[in-house]
């Protein structure tokens, strides 16, 4: 009898496995009015895995169930402490992080763990082996894009770094590629016939993307590129170059093509891949994949009200032009 049992349980645990995955495959994706796989909706692509792998993971890609289980459990238990209420008879701080900008109301960095196909991801980042980023030998990347000629870091505001000038988002958020930060990880996606446009949370960005055409001619360097894109079955496949030198990842030159894949597996549910190659700074190419998430229906993406002359850039020349009397000879 027993073994009867667990004869049953193992077919019983067989034909689940295999619904789930019939289930995954036999998906419909929706169509547009003009055919296409429809993407259309508020996303967000928030998660707890990082671009990179940690180095001791070596070449482990994916969690058990169990381990991606306890980590989003233990995200949501700090999340938890850190809202809890603050004790108003507390002594002021003795340690020196009293200048910090945000507290844990702001933060959204989500409690999931990427999780691709059947496989919960250790990183963004699937190649390299290691889930890290690989450099050519010799090479010294420029993390802080192409900055003016002869300019110090603290000159004027065209030597400050795109995010916090409000022109372009912080940690490649806009992309491309597109990926998770600290908050604000929301995207609208809208489809036309010839377009597809994809609205940037932060720093209000608006990704324009033409179908079935050719790159620009002029080889203009664009904040996000000159990207181009046509569908392949199921998946919206998007091909970007002439990125603008100051908008670099992890030290790429303008000479960086990225190709991204939307593919739609479920109705809350897109996976989205990238591909990074750029033979001047990468030993091999670069490729991610993450998972984005449809918010609630009737849930709006709110105005980033993030704008170019801001009260914090000008406090920081500020403070730059008081270091410099400081330091000079009296």
């Amino acid at each position: 009898m027993m073994k009867t049992l667990k004869v049953n349980g193992l077919c019983a645990a067989l034909v689940l496995m295999g619904l789930n995955a019939a289930t995954a495959q036999d998906y419909q994706v929706p169509r547009t009015e003009f055919g296409h796989p429809d993407l259309q909706g508020v996303w967000t692509n928030a998660s707890q895995t990082p671009l990179e792998r940690p180095r001791e993971m070596g070449e482990q890609r994916a969690f058990t169930p169990e381990q991606a289980r306890e980590i989003e459990q233990g995200w949501l238990d700090y999340m938890a402490l850190r809202q809890a209420p603050s004790d108003p008879n507390r002594p002021p701080p003795t340690d020196t992080n009293v200048d910090l900008g945000y507290d844990n109301f702001w933060v959204d960095m989500g409690t999931d763990v990427i999780r691709i196909g059947d496989e919960y991801r250790t990183s963004i980042l699937i190649q390299p082996a290691n889930g890290r980023v690989a450099y050519k030998e010799g090479v010294r990347p420029n993390f802080f894009g192409r900055r003016p000629e002869g300019a110090g870091p603290y000159d004027g505001p065209e030597a400050r770094p795109l995010g916090e000038r409000c022109l372009m988002s912080f940690g490649s958020s806009g992309g491309p590629p597109m990926l998770p930060v600290m908050y604000n990880n929301n995207y609208q996606i809208v489809q036309t016939a010839d377009y597809v446009v994809i609205l940037v949370e932060m720093v209000h960005d608006a990704r324009i993307i033409k179908l079935n055409g050719q790159h620009d001619a002029h080889n203009m360097q664009e904040w996000m590129g000159d990207s181009v894109g046509y569908y392949e079955g199921d998946t919206l496949v998007v091909k970007t170059r002439n990125i603008n030198a100051q908008q670099t990842f992890r030290g790429s030159t303008p000479e960086m093509v990225v190709t991204e894949y939307f593919t739609r597996v479920a109705d809350d549910k897109i996976e989205y891949r990238f591909e990074l190659d750029d033979a001047n700074v990468f030993a091999e190419p670069l490729i991610g994949e993450v998972a984005m998430a449809m918010r609630p229906d009737g849930e709006p993406m709110y105005e980033y009200a993030c704008h170019e002359g801001n009260h914090a850039l000008a406090g920081i020349l500020a403070g730059a032009r008081v270091q410099e009397q400081e330091a000079s000879p009296q």
